[in-house]
C-alpha cells in the first residue's frame, strides 16, 4: 500500500463537519461551543462515539486533552499524531479547529476501512481550550502538554463568571488521569487548519504548506497627560488621547516599514476618565507585533518605544511601553514540511509555502515534537466569525495531503 492510496472520503468529512456544527449552532450559521461548556462536552462525546465505531481507544489527560489512538504493529514506537480543537469562539465558525480534528478522524476511518496496518501508532488529539474565549490564555491544553504552563495554574484559572477551569472540566465529565506531558513523546504532529487569511483564496491555491510560526511581541502602552474640560483652550492641553492616537498610527507605519511578514495590531484601548466632555488623562492600549525575522521583530519593538518617547516629548505627556509577552519564531520540522510538499505534488495540488502569523496548538507542540501544518483557504479570510466558510473541495484538498503525509510518516506495513 503506497502513501498516496489512502481512500479518504471528502464527502464523509463534510458530512461530519455539518453534524458537529449542529452542536452549538447559532442563528447566523456559526457555532458557539465554548470550552468546558455542556456543548463542548456534547461535541467531545460525538467524537468519542465516532472513534469507538472504528475500534479506536480514547484516553483523557488531567487537563482534558482527548487522545484517539489506533495501534500500530510496533506499539512502542512514538505515535504519529494529528489534531486541532473542537472549542469555538462565542460567535465562531464551523471550521476553525474542527476541520483539523475531523479530517484526522477521516484518516483513521480510511485506515480502518482499508485494513491498513502501520508500523507506528496513529493518534488524533482534540486539544482543550485552544481558543481562550472563556478561559484565558488560549492553547491551554497543548501548553500544559508541552510544559509551557503548569497543570496547577491552568486548573485554577477562572472565567469572567468565576467558574474554575478544573471544576468545570470535572462537571462536564472530561477530566482524565493521564499525564499531559506524555504527549511530548509523540514522533510527529500534523495539523490541518483554515488559513484565517485571504492569501490562498486570492491566489487560487488550494493548499498552504506552513513552514514556521512568526515571532510575536505583545506590548502594553500607557500614555498619561492631564484632565481638562472639553471646553478649555486647545493650546495648553496635555491630551493623552491625541498622543495615543499618534502612537497608534505610528504602530501601523512601523509594521509597513518592516515589510515582509511584518504585522502590527492595536486590539484593546482603555480611556480614563472615560467622559464625553473631559480631555482624557490616561490611555492604555495593547500592541501586538509579529514578524518572521527575529531581528526585524526586535527592531519593530524598539521603533515603538522610540516613537513613544518622541511623541510624549512633543506633546508633554508621559508614555510607558512595557513588555507583556513574547513568543519566538518557531520553525516547523523541515522533513515533515517536505513531506507535505511531496504529498501535495503527488496529488497534483498547487501549493505555496507560507508562515502562520496566528497561534495554533501546533506552534506550542513544535517546541517539543517534530511538527508541520497545512492550510486551506477560507472565504475572504474571514474567521472567528459566524460567516466563516470554506468549500468541500478545499476541505478535501487539505484532507488528502494530511492523509498521505501521515501514512508516509507512520509507515504502512507491506505484505510479503
Amino acid at each position: 500500500m503506497s502513501a498516496g492510496n489512502l481512500p479518504v472520503s471528502g464527502s464523509r468529512l463534510w458530512d461530519s463537519l455539518m453534524q458537529m456544527a449542529r452542536i452549538g449552532a447559532t442563528p447566523k450559521g456559526g457555532c458557539n461551543r465554548q470550552t468546558l461548556t455542556d456543548l463542548d462536552g456534547e461535541g467531545r462525546a460525538l467524537l468519542r462515539r465516532w472513534a469507538g465505531e472504528i475500534g479506536c481507544s480514547v484516553t483523557l489527560d488531567r487537563v482534558g486533552n482527548m487522545v484517539v489512538r489506533r495501534e500500530g504493529r510496533e506499539p512502542s514506537l512514538p505515535a504519529v499524531a494529528m489534531g486541532s480543537h473542537l472549542d469555538t469562539q462565542p460567535t465562531g465558525g464551523r471550521f476553525d479547529g474542527v476541520l483539523g480534528v475531523l479530517a484526522g478522524l477521516e484518516v483513521l476511518r480510511a485506515l480502518h476501512e482499508a485494513g491498513i496496518e502501520t508500523q507506528a501508532p496513529v493518534v488524533l488529539i482534540n486539544w482543550t481550550n485552544e481558543e481562550g474565549a472563556r478561559f484565558s490564555p488560549p492553547m491551554m491544553g497543548s501548553g500544559v502538554a508541552m510544559g509551557l504552563f503548569s497543570e496547577e495554574e491552568v486548573l485554577a484559572k477562572s472565567d469572567p463568571s468565576g467558574a474554575i477551569f478544573g471544576e468545570e472540566l470535572r462537571r462536564i465529565g472530561w477530566r482524565g488521569e493521564e499525564d499531559p506531558r506524555s504527549l511530548q513523546r509523540l514522533g510527529a504532529y500534523f495539523e490541518l487548519h483554515i488559513e484565517q487569511g485571504p492569501l490562498l483564496e486570492a491566489e487560487g491555491i488550494p493548499v498552504g504548506v506552513v513552514d514556521k510560526a512568526l515571532g510575536q511581541i505583545w506590548l502594553d502602552v500607557t500614555v498619561e497627560g492631564e484632565e481638562a474640560h472639553a471646553g478649555s483652550a486647545m493650546g495648553p492641553r496635555r491630551d493623552a488621547m491625541m498622543a495615543a492616537a499618534q502612537l497608534i498610527q505610528a504602530v501601523e507605519e512601523i509594521a509597513l516599514e518592516a515589510g515582509g511578514d511584518g504585522r502590527a495590531t492595536v486590539g484593546r484601548l482603555l480611556v480614563s476618565p472615560d467622559s464625553r466632555n473631559v480631555v482624557p488623562s490616561r490611555i492604555w492600549f495593547s500592541v501586538d507585533l509579529r514578524h518572521g525575522d527575529p531581528a526585524a521583530l526586535s527592531a519593530m519593538s524598539e521603533a515603538v518605544r522610540r516613537r513613544a518617547e518622541e511623541i510624549s516629548a512633543a506633546r508633554q505627556v508621559s508614555a510607558r511601553v512595557d513588555l507583556f509577552w513574547e513568543s519566538p519564531l518557531i520553525p516547523f520540522d523541515p522533513a515533515l514540511v517536505d513531506r507535505l510538499r511531496q504529498a501535495a505534488a503527488g496529488r497534483g495540488l498547487p501549493f505555496r509555502t507560507m508562515p502562520t502569523g496566528i497561534g495554533h496548538d501546533a506552534v506550542y507542540v513544535a517546541r517539543r515534537v517534530p511538527t508541520a501544518m497545512i492550510f486551506v483557504p477560507c472565504e475572504g479570510g474571514v474567521s472567528h466569525n459566524e460567516a466563516e466558510a470554506i468549500s468541500p473541495e478545499w476541505a478535501e484538498a487539505g484532507l488528502v495531503v494530511l492523509a498521505d503525509a501521515v501514512l508516509a510518516t507512520a509507515r504502512p506495513v507491506r505484505e510479503e
